[in-house]
This record gives structure tokens, sequence and C-alpha cells, in this order.
């Protein structure tokens, strides 16, 4: 019997190759993308999973609250990490890391026995204390978690890091000099390393140094901390079992009182703690600047989902329309079986084996093609994502069920509906559902056709047409609306000239010879000027300071970014003045209390940016407290971070010692390439030890908004599999409309109908159903384009024409996929068409 009905099914299948393999294209394609945006769900949320005792593992979280808005961030004070462990018993163990503050690389040299030199710069570098690797599973090859931070100056590397130092050799005992802004030029022991885990973590540390050592370390052994400021410690716990951390949160108030309360007060600040499961880091952190490293986006999770649940509905409708569609003509065969004795069982197993068999060849087909754009996918998501056995059966076992679910609903319809009815009324002609056999007069035969017509509009499978072409729509309105905001963000002016500037670093004691290198490069033909700064646009700036004026208290300070710039920067950076005078060797008093603002910042403190220059402004940071600043100058703001953000106070300072961490060169845009040898071979003259390694300011910038580009090419990849998907659909019900209207057609072309009105008769219903989904589908892609801007200071608008794009997209690719089976049928011989059976 099995194989009977299987035979059955395949035969039917293959009878119909053109409907099989619409049908079963549409719902592979659709699986196949839900596959692989549900594995990407999969790895955003399994963030951190690994690590022993999870479920205890908490990292302590602050919120900055200035001028009545509440901030969260990561940092913490040093000193926390004892304390909390000291006052609270539930908490078992404490940890704090910290990143190597202030450059995005380090430099890592290596000499051996005879004398060679290596060096790599790396990025990814983290301090840690003693009790990091005890709370954190790292997989060692070398070494152990007692060991890992044994000393002062001790380093723990990736096993990719160590085997370009040391060739494959054995790493442990090894010494290696470390290039640091913040930490200082040092000699490190390595003490042990570790395979890099091939699971997500929200710490993407790829080598890490001991706390203790260098110039933090100093700051650590201080014993007159202040707890009010330097919150760039990451600190976390491990609860003891049982433990409630919600005491622990509500225990907080009075801990920053007693702890942190004397200092927050004498610098202005307020502040809370709290408590955040490590496990919820990478999407749940919810801060503006996010953890140690970047974190994932709930918001484009969200979408995500939502496409992968949209793809696989236009999917299964698609399935479910052609299924039922097709069914109508299988109304006979079901009258000739019944009457040989089927009974409705036979014929209701028939059908839904038919449709299960068509849906297990789609799930087949799906993961093939799965597996194959795996690859692709993940260089498009940017994510190294490794799949467990354990998490595979788990997955598969919900597509087959999903499929399985699919292939019940698709044919629950032709088998429960024709398995109904009578033979005899079935062999005659009459199934209940026929146009043209009805006898009677003119008028009676006009009603039944509008009530049929009526009947038809409102029917469930042009609803789910409408409702797969909305889906279509939203997602045509999120591809737009995301490509103007990524143009956006690559071209609007952010108020300072980014273009041809090339940054090199100047790392640790390569600072010394700043002056050295600047001569240098000045004199390149192709260099049009160059300047030192300690920060560029688009970086993460740890400088800043708490300004305020006369006649108030130090507690009414108000936040600036600080960069240390030289008298060249301003210059070649085209920053505007509004007043005052930019900094030049013609002002050499700036570089010893000179300040530059810009209009935002000096409008917090209370100024008139017109009438300002000359004004005082003090520090009320602890180590600098009082300190006053002479006003030399206002400039229009310009955005120092990316546009996710919105512009706030920024001051630009002069060394008096000029050490600065960078060299800004603006480059002749004809001579770039012979300009960047040049300064390449003055670098190596200079530092022959030091790989030369640059960057340009515009490619730098745009760094900021790739989480943002990955998520356009996903929407944008996620619509066309939508459009095509629907237009499969779509292809289908016009061919099947056009076979089921053959005859029709044959008699309007023989009583002088024209291929023109025959192709626009046939496409009028269909593109109804694709007006009435833009209509349906574009306010609700307006309202949720809206809310994903908000997630940007700047933004584009949503006018009139994105619509217009949608619904001119829209309609287009309807009439293309219409009108193929349209004209085919129009240009059809009428006398064929005519035939009798």
């Amino acid at each position: 019997m099995l194989n009977n009905f299987t035979g059955l099914a395949w035969r039917r299948l293959t009878r119909n190759k053109v409907f099989s393999l619409i049908n079963i294209l549409g719902l592979s394609v659709g699986l196949s993308c839900c596959m692989l945006i549900t594995l990407y769900i999969w790895h955003e949320n399994s963030y951190d999973t690994y690590h022993p005792d999870i479920d205890r593992l908490y990292q302590v979280g602050t919120i900055d609250i200035a001028h009545g808005k509440e901030t969260r961030f990561y940092g913490c004070p040093a000193p926390l990490a004892g304390l909390v462990r000291q006052t609270f018993p539930q908490v078992e163990a404490t940890a704090r890391i910290c990143r190597l503050v202030g450059e995005d690389k380090n430099l890592i040299q290596y000499s051996n026995p005879k004398g060679e030199t290596r060096s790599f710069y790396e990025d990814n570098g983290m301090m840690a204390d003693s009790g990091f690797f005890h709370l954190f599973h790292y997989d060692f090859t070398e070494g152990n978690a007692s060991t890992a931070v044994s000393g002062p100056y001790s380093i723990v590397l990736s096993k990719d890091i160590a085997d370009k130092l040391f060739s494959g050799q054995p790493a442990v005992g090894k010494t290696v000099h470390l290039v640091s802004q913040q930490n200082g030029d040092h000699d490190y022991t390595v003490t042990a390393v570790f395979r890099p885990m091939d699971k997500p973590s929200h710490i993407n540390g790829r080598f890490f140094v001991s706390m203790y050592g260098g110039h933090i370390g100093d700051y650590i052994r201080r014993s007159n901390l202040s707890m009010a400021i330097n919150y760039f410690f990451v600190t976390y716990i491990r609860l003891k079992p049982g433990a409630n951390p919600t005491q622990i949160d509500k225990a907080f108030p009075a801990f920053v009182d007693t702890y942190e309360g004397n200092d927050l007060k004498q610098g202005g600040f307020q502040r809370k703690q709290f408590l955040l499961k490590v496990r919820d880091i990478h999407l749940h952190a919810d801060m503006p600047y996010g953890d140690v490293t970047p974190g994932g986006s709930l918001t484009y999770l969200y979408i995500l989902s939502s496409i992968a649940v949209f793809i696989l509905l236009i999917a299964c409708i698609n399935f479910m329309n052609l299924a039922t569609a097709r069914s109508t003509r299988q109304s006979l065969e079901v009258g000739v079986r019944k009457t040989l004795g089927a009974g409705r069982t036979t014929i209701i197993r028939q059908f839904l084996g038919e449709s299960l068999l068509m849906a297990f060849l789609a799930l087949g087909a799906a993961a093939v093609l799965a597996i194959g754009l795996f690859p692709a996918f993940q260089r498009l998501a940017d994510r190294n994502i490794h799949l467990r056995p354990e998490t595979a059966v788990v997955l598969g076992a919900c597509f087959i069920a999903l499929t399985i679910l699919t292939g019940l609903i698709a044919g629950s319809y032709p088998a429960l509906y024709l398995s109904s009815f009578q033979p005899v009324r079935v062999l005659k002609g009459d199934r209940g559902n026929r146009r043209s056999r009805t006898r009677g007069s003119v008028s009676k035969q006009l009603l039944r056709r509008l009530m049929s017509t009526s009947l038809a509009v409102m029917s469930l499978r042009k609803v789910l047409v409408v409702f797969q072409f909305s889906i279509s729509i939203i997602l045509i309105v999120a591809a737009i609306i995301i490509g103007r905001q990524m143009h956006y963000l690559r071209t609007t002016d952010m108020g300072f000239n980014k273009d041809q500037q090339l940054i090199l670093s100047l790392r640790g004691d390569l600072r010394q010879k700043y002056t050295t290198v600047k001569k240098e490069i000045d004199r390149i033909p192709g260099v049009i000027a160059s300047a030192g700064c300690t920060q560029f646009p688009g970086i993460y700036s740890p400088g800043d300071d708490l300004l305020y004026t006369e006649g108030h208290s130090k507690t009414e300070n108000h936040h600036v970014y600080i960069n240390y710039v030289d008298f060249d920067y301003m210059k070649i950076m085209g920053f505007q003045m509004i007043s005052g005078h930019a900094f030049s060797s013609d002002f050499p008093r700036d570089s010893v209390d000179g300040i530059i603002l810009n209009e935002t910042s000096v409008r917090e403190l209370g100024f008139d940016p017109a009438t300002c220059v000359g004004k005082k402004v003090y520090s009320a940071l602890p180590f600098a407290s009082g300190a006053s600043m002479r006003i030399v100058g206002v400039m229009k703001d310009f955005h120092f971070e990316d546009l996710h953000q919105p512009i706030t106070g920024i001051g630009l300072e002069v060394f008096s010692d000029p050490k600065y961490t960078y060299i800004t060169a603006q480059i002749d845009k004809n001579r770039i390439r012979p300009t960047i040898a040049a300064i390449q071979q003055i670098w190596q003259n200079i530092f022959p030890n030091t790989p030369f390694d640059y960057t340009f300011l515009d490619e730098r910038f745009q760094k900021n908004y790739e989480a943002d580009q990955r998520m356009a090419d996903l929407v944008a990849w996620a619509t066309g599999i939508a459009i095509f998907v629907s237009c499969l659909g779509l292809f289908g019900l016009a061919a099947f409309s056009a076979e089921q209207r053959t005859k029709e057609i044959g008699i309007r072309k023989v009583l002088g109908a024209s291929e023109g009105s025959i192709v626009a008769l046939l496409s009028r219903d269909f593109l109804r159903l694709v007006a009435l989904a833009v209509l349906i589908g574009s306010p609700i892609g307006w309202y949720v384009m809206q809310k994903w801007l908000q997630g940007f200071a700047y933004r584009t608008g949503i006018g009139w024409t994105v619509f217009a794009l949608t619904a001119g997209t829209a309609l287009v690719i309807a009439v293309i996929t219409i009108s193929s089976q349209a004209i085919r049928a129009a240009l059809a011989n009428p006398v064929k068409s005519l035939r009798t059976e």
C-alpha cells in the first residue's frame, strides 16, 4: 500500500513538472534561508554559555547620573572588586580585566637567540588580575589557570600569536617585549598559551598581561585611590551556590554611600552600581558604548528573526496555494477512484502523502542549499559559527517537524475537500465549483457569476497572496530605508576634512621621536601637511575632563572629551572657528593654559560662543582639582564620534612637550601611492624594528558602521529571497489561472479580443492584489523603520519617494512575473484551445 501511494505521488509530481518544481524550489529556498538565519540567531544567543558556573557569573556595571540623565556603562573603579568581595558574603570570587586603553593595536616583539627580532601588531590586548582565569574557562595548551597571571610581568598568549612569535616552539618561559601607550614599554614572560575558542564570548582578548605591572600596576597599588575616577576596570563576580543576586542589587545603594559617597560628592558625581548576568552581556547590556567588546544588537536580532519567519511564511503560503490550486484538476481522478472502491480514508492518505513527499523533497534540497551557502553566509554575517552536534540534532528535529506541519496543512485542504465529493456528481462534471455548466436564464447566470466573483475575491488563496506580498513590501521598504541611511552615514558632512588623511600610530617609546618623524614627513612632496594628536575622530577616546566655570562649584561640572593636538592639527582637519583663534605657532602661550571648545560644550557651560573667548574654565577631576584653562577659541560642532551618538562636549589642548600618539598626514590625492612609499621608507629608517602600519581616517571612521552595513546586506539579501519566493508563487498561480481559462481565452480571441486585452484580463486581478499589498505593507514598513532609525542620533528622512519606489518596484516585478504567462496564453492558437477533450 505504501509503495502504491508513493508511486502514485511520484508519477503525479513528474507529470506536473513545472508546478512541482515551483513548489519544491520555493519551499526549499525559504527553508534554507530560515536555516541560515536560525543558525545566526542561535549563535548570538549562545555567547559565554560554555563557561563553568555561567549561571553564577555576573558583571558589576555602573550607572552614571548627569543632569537627570542615566547612562549605563561597564566600567568600575579599581578597588571596587575587593570591596564587593569583602562586603557581600554571597560573593565567592572576583576578577578584573581592562583593555590596554588608548590604542587600537599593540606591538609585540621577540628577539630569538640568533639576534633576529620578530615584530607584530596585535589587537584585542587586555590586562587581567589573578582571578580572571579562575572565573572564565580557557583551553590551555601550555601552562594552566593557576600560573597564567603569576607575576606582575607575565603574559598569556593565544596559540596563533605564540606560533607567529616562536615558530611553533614551546612558548612558556620566553620573554617578549610589549609596547603600550598607557602601561609603558616592558618585557613580559610568557606563562601560558591558550587555544582560541570556537565558541562565542563577549571577551575577545587575544593576549592578556598581568594587571599588576607597569603604570596600571603602580596605580592599583596606590593607597589613596579615588573611587570617583578611572572607571575603566571591568569587574566580575561569581556568587556562591544558591546566592540571590537580587539581595546584592538591593544593597548596592548603601554600598555606594559607604565606599564611594565621599569621593563622588567631592567630584560632583552621582552613580549607581548594578549586576548583569555574563550570559546576557552580548545582547542585553543596553550600554550605548558597548561592553568589553562591541555587543550584539537585540533590535537587529528581532529584525532577522522576523525576516526568517516572514520568508518561511511566504514559502509555506506558496506551497499551500499551489497545492490547493492544482487539486481542483484531480476531482475526476477522485471520482474514478471512489467508483472503483477507494474509501475516503484512502483518498486522504494519498493526498497527504503526496504533499508530505514534496515537503520532504524541499527539506532535502534546503539542507543541501544551506550547506553550500553556509561559508558565504558566515562572511556576510561576519560570524564564525560552529554548530555543535547536539544543537544540530535539535535544529534538525525542529525543521523536520516544521516540514511535516507544512505538508499536512498544504495537503489537508485537497484531501478533506475532494475526498468528500460524491463520485456520481463528480463524473457528471458537477463539483460545486465549476463556473460555466449551469443552465438558466441570463439574469440567473449573471447573478451566479457575481456571487462567484465576490467569493473569489474573499477567498483564502487571494488573502494569502496579499499577505505574502505585504511581507515583501515591508522588506522592500526596509531595504530602501536602510540603504539610504547607510548612504547618509557615508556621505554626510562630519564637520571636518576626513579625506586623504593618513594616520600613523606612535606607540610607547616611539612617541619620543614624534618631532623627528613629523619633520621628515613634511619634506615629502606628496604631503600637504602633517600634525600630531592623541586621538582622532571615530575611535574610542579615553581622555576627558569635568569642567566648571567661575561662580559655580565643581559639583556643577560638565563632561568634555579632551584631545591633545599640535599647532597644525586644526588646519589640516579643517575645523571651522566661530570665535577666537585656532591653535598656531603664532600663539605659543596656548600650549600652557589654552583650550579650544566646541559650541556644544560652551553652551553647556553657560557661555555665549561669540563672547566667551578669554573666559576661564576649571577642572573638577580630583588629581587636577581647580586647575584653570583659558578659552582661546570656539570651534563649530563636528562629529568626533559616529552618527549613532549625538555631538557632545569636545576640547582641544596642546602638549607643551610634543609626544603625540598619532600623526595625521594630509596627502595629495594624485600622489597617494608614491607618498605612502616615501613615508614607509622614512619609518623604516627611524624605526627599523617596528612594522610600518597605517590607516586612512575615512576608512577607519566607517568601521563604526560595520554592524549596520552587515544588517543592510542581510536585509537586502533576505528581501531579494522574499521577492523571489513570492514571484515563484505568483508565477505558479498565474500559470494555473491561464490554464484554467484556456477555453475562455480561445472564445474571446475568436470573438475578436486582442492579445493586449487578454493580457490585461489575466493580469488585472493579480495586480489588484499586489496593489492592495502595497497599501497594507507600506505603513507597516514605515512604522518599523521609523523605530529602527531612532537608534541613530542623525538620520535620513522617510519621504514619499520611498513608497513610490516601493510601489513601482513591486508592480514592475509583478507585471514581469504575471505577463510571462499571460502573454503566452494570449498568443496561443484558439483552435487548439477550443478542441474538446
